[in-house]
This record gives C-alpha cells, structure tokens and sequence, in this order.
C-alpha cells in the first residue's frame, strides 16, 4: 500500500513540474507566471480541486511518442473565488509552448460541460503556441470542440478569458466568443495572423505589439476589456469582476454588505451640470457618487470613451451602468460606442443584472465617416438592446437628449421602468438652433430674429417638463437626491417579472 502511494505522490510531482525548472525559469524571465501559480492567485486559499492531470497525449508522428508529460500542456479543475464556485483551465506554456492538442482540447470542453451542467462561471487562462502541428486536423478538431461550448455556455454561465501570453490563430475566437477578455499589458497579444504572415501577404512591416498587443485591443480593436500591468493585477481585478456576477443566468448576483447610506444626499451634484450648455462635465463623477463606496468597475475604458460602461452595487446589489460620457465627442453615440453599449447591455440582460442609464446625449455623431461605416446599422444595435432587455432598468437624463439618441437610450418607449430627469434636462427632437433655421428658414437673413426665435424655443422646449407633461418623465428629481431616488427605484423592480413573446432567437442587426 505504501509502495503505490508513493508512487502516486511521485507522479503528481511530476505533473505539477509542468515542463521542467529551466522553462518554469524562461517563464518567470518572461515577467510571466506559470498556469499553476496562475490558478493559485486565482482561486481562494486551498479551494482548487484539480481534474486530468495526468492526462497525456496519444500522437504517436513526429516522435512524439517518446515526449508524453501528465497533464499535455492544460491544468483544469475548479475552486472557489470569495467562496462562490468557478470552473477555470490555464494553457501551460512549460509544456509544448502550451499548445493544443486533441487530449489538450477534451480536457478543457469537460469543465466546461460540467460548468454548464452545474452552473458556474469558467475562467480560461489562454497562453498557447496555438495548434499542435504534430497533431494536424485532430488539434483543429479540438478547437471545435471548445468553440461549440463557448457558444452553449454563452448567456449560461459567465465566461471570462485571460489572455497571459500569446493567442494566435483559430484559438482567438475562443476567447472572442467569451464575455470578457482581460490581456496583461507587453506580454500577451492576439491576432489571427501573425506579423510574419502579415508581412508575406500584404508587405506590411508591423511588431506583434502593435498587430495584436494589449494597447491595440483595448484601444483599437475593442477585442479586450481591459489590460494590466502584470498577471498579478489581471488576477486580482478578475476576482473583483466576478464578486458582481452571478454564477448562472438562474441565479441573481450575489449581495455584498455595504457600508453607505442609500438615502445619501450628495449636494454638490446640483452643480454638476454646467450653466454654459456646450461646456463638459465628468459623468464619472456622477457613478462615483450614486455607487455604494463610490466603487465602480469600468469595462472597456479606453475604447469609444464617449461611452462608459461597467458594474457598482446599490445597496450591496449588482447594477450594470450605461452613461454617455460629455468629455469625448460631448458624449455622441458613433459606431464604436452603440456596440460597446449594445454588447454590455445584453450581458446584463441576460444574466439579469438591472441597468442603470446616465444620459447626456446631443445625437449621433454626423459625418460621412460614420454613414459609411454603417453607423444606422451599429446605433440599431444598441436599441434593440436596450428594447429586447426585460431586466429592471432605470435612467436618469442629466442634460441634453436629442432625437433619434434620446429614444435609444433607454428612454420610456423602450420599456423603461423608471425615467428620471434632472431639472437641467432638455429633451427634444433637436438642438435650438437646428431646429429654428428649419423652422424659420425665412428668416435665417435676420440675425435678430433668430435669436429671439432660439430663445424662444429653448424656454418651450430646453427643459424636462414637455416630456413630463406626456408622461415620458416620470418625476423631474433634485440632482442631490439622485442615489436615494435611484436606490429605490432598483429596490422596486426587485420581483419584477417581464418575458418577451416566444421565439428560437433574435435577429439582431449584426
């Protein structure tokens, strides 16, 4: 008996060498952490419950067949985060650069059916060579197999990507097809040709950073949520991030203590707004000030920052924030914000995660650029998101909601719960001036009376109370009282129930 448990303690020492200490070594030099160490920071203390480790490949060209390490390059299992189960698999580049295989790729789709099966998030720690040539269409056929389970997990259990290294080729779309992908800044990338290829078919000289680096997914491409300095970081704000989220889209997010008066007054948002109608504000201050603790996470952030998307709790509870932001493009929608927004909102939606929507919109920004990008298809996105979503939502107009924009975000035509306005808040259908030389067109050779005519339709229409008249407002409300009014407006709709008519699925405009 003692014989074989020692040589079961033996074989998982050697598994859990991963590739040997001199790659553990060329990891670490990397500024890289190995897949083990990785896992450990990931999950609480001692929870992690390990799966397949020895696990080994069945490739038997190339001579392979002499080199089969326990495990085959994945450690997967499951552990707790804040004692909230998490199913995770971290590639490990130690063994055969990470990369996949046949085995490689069953280990993986196994937590993820269990994680379907039992509804919990997966974390995946993508850092791989890519495919495993030796195995040819076999690891390709493994890939499949993974992607088929992103798409069934999709609106399931929350999936979050890590990518810690390199992610190239069809093992992007992996990660792509996950909620969040969070990239660790100069030494991770993703791309689906590297620049060597790049190069041979378009004679383009670019680095692997600038193709495909963290700066150009989350600034650029907008394939990566965030980016951070070292693995360390990436690891932590992942637990942060999953601390909001339900396990599964049948379950609510979890409540945390807090430690903030909902009916906090906060004064000197009554002075927010500035009186000069095309001066910018901060709307981060405005979430900073409504959140419990003036705790926010922020997805996305230096992608169409005209736009800021990202989760704080009220009153301990999970809330996802759509907020037009003025000091970029005086907080426009455009192309690259609309799918930012729509891609958010039907996160939240579907894992039923109430909204909250900060407005300050003056339209959609006008330009050749955006028509010809198709900027009618893009902003239809966001308001089909916002249309199709059946979860609690509330919105607060701060100041300017114009046109199309107004009715896009969030606005009562689209079902939402409770519309808030602050006395600064100029719903129409247009600017002043816009809308007097349509109307006055007569009279544009007459500078005087246009500017009597502007002023007149500001004092009709540059407030909140035409549109309270209708009852598309609610309640015009005191910005100090902002976070109380909202705080009980959640706590509500907190039993509501609303289902849309039966379908196999949406049609939205991709």
């Amino acid at each position: 008996m003692k014989d074989i448990l020692e040589q079961l303690e033996a074989r998982r020492t050697v598994a859990r060498a991963g590739g040997g200490e001199k790659r553990v070594a060329a990891q670490h030099a990397k500024g890289k952490l190995t897949a083990r160490e990785r896992i450990e920071l990931l999950l609480d203390e001692g929870s992690f419950e390990e799966f397949d480790m020895f696990v080994a490949h069945r490739c038997t060209d190339f001579g392979m067949e002499a080199e089969r390490p326990p495990g085959d390059g994945v450690v997967t299992g499951w552990g707790t985060v804040n004692g909230r189960m998490v199913y995770v698999f971290a590639q490990d580049f130690t063994v055969f650069g990470g990369s996949v295989s046949e085995t490689h790729g069953a280990k993986i789709c196994k937590i993820m059916d269990m994680a379907i099966q039992n509804g919990a998030p997966v974390i995946g720690i993508n850092d791989s060579g890519g495919a495993r040539i030796q195995e040819g269409v076999g690891s390709l056929a493994a890939y499949g197999e993974v992607f088929q389970r992103n798409v069934l997990a999709s609106g399931v259990v929350p999936q979050i990507s890590l990518i810690m290294g390199p992610c190239a080729g069809g093992a992007v779309y992996s990660p792509a097809m996950t909620d969040f992908i969070f990239m660790v800044k100069d030494s991770s990338y993703m791309f689906v040709t590297g620049p060597d290829v790049v190069k041979t078919v378009t004679n383009e000289q670019v680095t692997a950073e600038e193709l495909g680096g963290a700066g150009t997914h989350t600034r650029k491409s907008s394939v990566a949520d965030g980016a951070y300095e070292n693995d360390v970081e990436a690891l932590a704000e992942t637990r942060r991030l999953i601390d909001f989220l339900p396990l599964n889209n049948r379950e609510k997010a979890p409540v945390r203590p807090f430690f903030d008066d909902p009916a906090r007054v906060e004064m000197s948002l009554d002075s927010l707004v500035p009186d000069n109608p095309n001066q910018p504000y901060d709307m981060k201050e405005l979430i900073a000030k409504v959140a419990d603790e003036g705790d926010f996470f922020e997805l996305q952030k230096d992608f169409a920052a005209n736009i800021i998307t990202g989760f704080i709790r009220l009153e301990g509870q999970s809330v996802g924030v759509v907020a037009n932001q003025p000091m970029v493009l005086a907080g426009c929608l455009d192309i690259d914000s609309s799918r930012k927004a729509a891609r958010f909102v039907r996160f939240c939606d579907a894992f039923e995660i109430p909204i909250l929507t900060l407005v300050d919109v003056p339209g959609f920004l006008p330009g050749t650029g955006q028509e010809y990008g198709g900027v009618i298809k893009h902003g239809a996105k966001l308001l089909f998101a916002y249309a199709e979503a059946t979860v609690p939502k509330v919105t607060v107009l701060t100041r300017k909601t114009y046109g199309g924009a107004y009715v896009v975000m969030s606005s009562k035509h689209l079902r939402g719960d409770f519309n808030y306005a602050w006395p600064t808040a100029e719903v129409a259908v247009m600017g002043a001036k816009g809308a007097v030389e349509i109307l006055y067109r007569s009279e544009l050779g007459e500078p005087e009376k246009i500017a009597q005519r502007v002023k007149d339709y500001e004092d009709r229409f540059a407030n909140p109370f035409v549109a309270a008249e209708k009852g598309f407002i609610d309640e015009v409300i005191m910005p100090h009282s902002t976070r109380r009014r909202v705080a009980r407006a959640f706590a509500a709709l907190r039993s509501k129930k609303l289902a849309n008519p039966w379908k196999k699925h949406d049609n939205i405009p991709l």
